[in-house]
């Protein structure tokens, strides 16, 4: 019975039933303004919830390894794939419901694995995309369906009872279960080769009732990521008219300083942290198409090339996001107690992951880089995903920055007990102008790209535990120099400075 009621339906119509609580107002007394404030509130509330699973499934995972499981869970979505950390995609079964273009090519380009004794293969995740037709109800709405060993949840960016914009989430297994089946109507109707696999992994992490702490994380979670926008009075507004008008009338744009009055500090950082979600989330769903499209051994090399150039651009563009995201994060007064992890890191192997990224990168933008490594490099304490990040920040700057045919120095060496990491940037021309953007970000006008500004990336090393000295050699170079406390195997730190 739930599956011949769910051909048709909606997952926010599932929900909908199980809702209890009784709306009063009706929809004839919302304006056109009022539900389009609606609409934008529930889609922040969907971007957090985002952040809020992945943040809750990474705690999770780790947990799940500890124990000896193998397979990690399932998650379906549409229209794009949800999830940017590495870890996750290549941990979870995942499924992405998209518009038909047609039966053979969903069949033959995008395979699940070949079936095995447990649903998900980490060391080749499995990607489909799973048909839906058009005149399918499911397109419009946005969801995620996730199966894991301690907990289901189904997320969906839709409707309420009386169709007003909403976003809602539930852990109950019944409405979870009955979830799974409507999408799952969607495969039989298809006849798709992949429903029975799909069926072992839901028989494998069927929906149970979490502990009540995890519901509690992933609800604490989503306050916290809950984008504020806080409103401009109309005489900020008005003046704010006034001023942008008088500026176009004066001055250039590009003379212009990018910054809004009556928007302090903290809309900047709610504001950057909805926009960088909201850039992942669509570059994260090319990369994924991308690389599916790689699959096909029938490629033309040039057509394979681009390609792998389009996966490249998304791949540097995400991490540019995440790192500008993680920055306010830390930079936000609310998460000033926010920990990060030091510990004992191989700096050797860490730099012998980034400086080929670092070469391409230079490469494409006509930079030289050389890197001066000794023979033995000890050591560091530090985070090291953020580390990477940072680096490749920086040195992604630095080849921004640089014209055409200039020159970037790399050299490590130890300065008592710190290790001493040196960036110096070399140009005969003048380099590209920064201008600054707001309260955290620097703008480029010649290349249209965005850095964190000096003092925000002199904070992340400071979370770093290290330190970040800039100086200003010359009118055509500057050398960025950074310390980071040595580490032996036997310590670790952890700090929420």
């Amino acid at each position: 019975m739930i599956v011949s009621e769910g051909v048709l339906g909606k997952l926010s119509d599932i929900i909908n039933r199980h809702e209890e609580t009784v709306i009063q107002p009706c929809v004839s007394q919302q304006t056109t303004e009022e539900i389009d404030q609606l609409r934008l509130k529930a889609q922040g509330q969907w971007f957090s919830a985002i952040a809020a699973l992945e943040t809750l499934l990474l705690s999770e995972i780790e947990k799940t390894t500890e124990v000896g499981f193998t397979s990690q869970g399932l998650i379906l979505s549409a229209p794009t794939p949800i999830l940017c950390h590495t870890t996750l995609t290549n941990q979870l079964q995942t499924g992405i419901f998209t518009l038909q273009m047609g039966q053979n090519l969903v069949r033959k380009r995008f395979q699940l694995p070949a079936a095995q004794s447990t649903c998900v293969n980490t060391d080749s995740p499995g990607i489909t995309e799973l048909p839906l037709s058009p005149q399918d109800p499911l397109l419009t709405e946005q969801f995620c369906l996730v199966l894991t060993p301690h907990f289901g949840l189904m997320m969906v960016l839709g409707e309420d009872p009386l169709g007003l914009p909403a976003f809602q989430f539930s852990f109950d297994p019944d409405v979870v279960e009955e979830g799974w089946l409507t999408l799952r109507s969607r495969l039989v109707m298809t006849h798709h080769p992949q429903l029975r696999q799909l069926d072992r992994c839901f028989q494998e992490f069927p929906p149970v009732a979490p502990n009540y702490r995890i519901v509690s994380q992933f609800s604490r979670l989503l306050l916290h990521y809950l984008p504020q926008f806080p409103a401009l009075s109309s005489r900020k507004i008005h003046s704010f008219c006034e001023l942008e008008t008088s500026k176009k009338t004066a001055k250039k744009v590009a003379d212009i300083p990018l910054h809004i009055p009556g928007i302090d500090e903290a809309t900047d950082i709610a504001l950057l942290q909805a926009l960088t979600h909201e850039i992942r989330t669509p570059l994260t769903s090319i990369r994924t198409m991308t690389r599916l499209l790689l699959r096909g051994r029938e490629l033309e090399p040039k057509m394979r090339k681009l390609l792998e150039n389009i996966d490249q651009e998304c791949t540097e563009q995400i991490n540019r996001m995440e790192l500008i995201f993680r920055a306010t994060e830390l930079k936000s007064k609310t998460n000033h107690n926010l920990g990060v992890e030091l510990v004992p890191t191989s700096l050797e192997g860490l730099l012998n992951q980034c400086i080929p990224r670092w070469k391409k990168l230079a490469q494409r933008r006509n930079v030289v880089l050389d890197v001066g490594l000794p023979k033995k490099l000890p050591q560091v304490v530090s985070d090291p995903g953020m580390l990477d990040q940072v680096l490749t920040g920086l040195i992604e700057k630095c080849t921004r920055n640089l014209t055409s045919g200039g020159h970037l120095r790399v050299q490590v060496s130890t300065a008592g007990h710190q290790l001493k990491l040196q960036f110096q940037t070399e140009s005969n021309q003048p380099n590209n102008p920064l201008q600054a953007l707001g309260q955290l970000l620097m703008f480029q006008p010649e290349t249209g790209s965005l850095s964190l500004n000096l003092d925000v990336t002199k904070n992340l090393f400071h979370r770093l535990g290290g330190k970040l000295i800039v100086r200003q050699r010359s009118q055509q170079g500057e050398v960025f120099t950074i310390f980071l406390p040595l580490g032996t195997n036997s310590v670790s730190y952890r700090t929420v400075k």
